[in-house]
């Protein structure tokens, strides 16, 4: 009796083992910003015995931080690290930066930090893939803004990009979450809304140039500007994923949703980095 409880105890920790991607939380000094700003760096269980591995950026929301995707988004999240070999990265974006360099507010560079200090202080610190090929970025709400934003602006740096309930054109919303602070009152600063925007940066992709996935609940506010992405980038015949589901925006749509983005994102890495 002792020896079969011993054995399953044993078999027990093992199958814990199995499933141990290592969160850490990092900090990282902005010289752009003058400021200390904290991020959460989840890593594979199979992390020291590799060599390289891909990275995904995800992005919290409006009024959210760093610990959002890991403390919220369930304990799928972490395990997905596994499943895919993947490195996940989750910056702190501020409350409400949009992960712009806002061009009214010199203290929000949020875009600069990311591009310029986070990805390069990943890349030295971990065990990265250090191109295109192995990074991807997305987020949800704010974050699935920024995730687009950031990756249209940047396709030298990520391969792939998503978005899940984002607010991909800000334009309706003039007085919600802090937007008109960080680009000005859109009467006056009209331009700003325009050229800040990600529907308006369409422009700048090139098929298949960037991989994208995004994905918006139909009870969800922003179902309206994502459809209207979509219809928008079928009129430019750039392929893209565009899921469209039952939710709203809230967390148990995007702790469904990140599972079907890290998968696409998987596939993306597999495809482009053959071992």
């Amino acid at each position: 009796m002792k020896k079969n409880l011993l054995l399953l105890l044993c078999l027990t920790a093992l199958v814990i083992n199995v499933k141990a991607a290592k969160v850490d939380t990092v900090e990282t000094y902005s010289d752009a910003m003058k400021k200390k700003i904290k991020a959460v760096v989840v890593t594979p269980n199979k992390y020291a015995a590799g060599t390289q591995y891909p990275v995904v950026y995800l992005l919290h929301g409006a009024s959210g931080n760093y610990s959002d995707w890991v403390k919220k988004g369930g304990k799928g999240v972490a395990e997905n690290a596994d499943l895919y070999n993947v490195i996940l990265v989750c910056p702190d974006g501020g409350n409400t930066s949009w992960y712009w360099d806002s061009p009214v507010d010199p203290t929000y560079k949020y875009e600069t930090y990311i591009i310029n200090e986070l990805i390069p202080y990943i890349d030295k610190s971990y065990k990265t893939i250090k191109s295109r090929t192995g990074r991807a970025i997305t987020g949800l709400s704010m974050g699935g803004h920024g995730g687009l934003y950031l990756s249209i602006r940047h396709q030298d740096l990520f391969g792939a990009a998503g978005s899940m309930s984002g607010g991909v054109d800000i334009r309706p919303f003039p007085k919600n979450w802090d937007m008109a602070k960080r680009l000005g009152d859109p009467t006056t600063n009209a331009d700003n809304w325009e050229k800040y925007t990600v529907t308006n940066m369409l422009d700048l992709l090139k098929p298949n140039a960037l991989a994208i996935i995004f994905d918006c609940g139909t009870d969800d506010f922003f179902f309206k500007v994502n459809t209207e992405l979509h219809d928008k980038l079928l009129e430019r015949k750039i392929p893209h994923d565009f899921i469209i589901r039952p939710g709203a925006h809230n967390w148990p749509y995007w702790s469904n949703a990140v599972n079907y983005e890290l998968l696409y994102f998987s596939t993306f890495f597999k495809k482009n980095n053959p071992q």
